[in-house]
């Protein structure tokens, strides 16, 4: 069974920096791509960020590029999402997300997703 299990999430003060993780298991994860979606209240669910099985390959949402920053360890078969300055509109649940394919990722229509975790930016 695939389970993502997101953490580091938070109140924090806008201008601030939270590191999110996501530890996966079930499932071959040097193989996976790996992303980072959020929702915030009313609106729909959104990419933040994207990133190959090896690392070599990221894209993120414009919202977020200079900010945010993922990266992967997969000797520890996790995936990370370094957010700095944050903003009052990065106020969101985070998912994690996972499948074979980085476009299938980048889509939002990947097979796996953890239960996320509250990030909240006050002004």
């Amino acid at each position: 069974q695939v389970q993502l299990v997101e953490s580091g999430g938070g109140l924090v003060q806008a201008g601030d920096s939270l590191r999110l993780s996501c530890a996966a298991s079930g499932l071959t994860f040097s193989t996976s791509s790996m992303g980072w979606f959020r929702q915030a209240p009313g609106k729909e669910r959104e990419f933040v960020a994207v990133i190959s099985w090896s690392g070599s390959s990221t894209d993120y949402a414009d919202s977020v590029k200079g900010r945010f920053t993922i990266s992967r360890d997969n000797a520890k078969n996790t995936v990370y999402l370094q957010m700095n300055s944050l903003k009052p509109d990065d106020t969101a649940v985070y998912y994690c997300t996972a499948d074979v394919l980085i476009l299938t990722v980048r889509a939002g229509k990947a097979a796996y997703w953890g239960q996320g975790t509250q990030v909240t930016v006050s002004s």
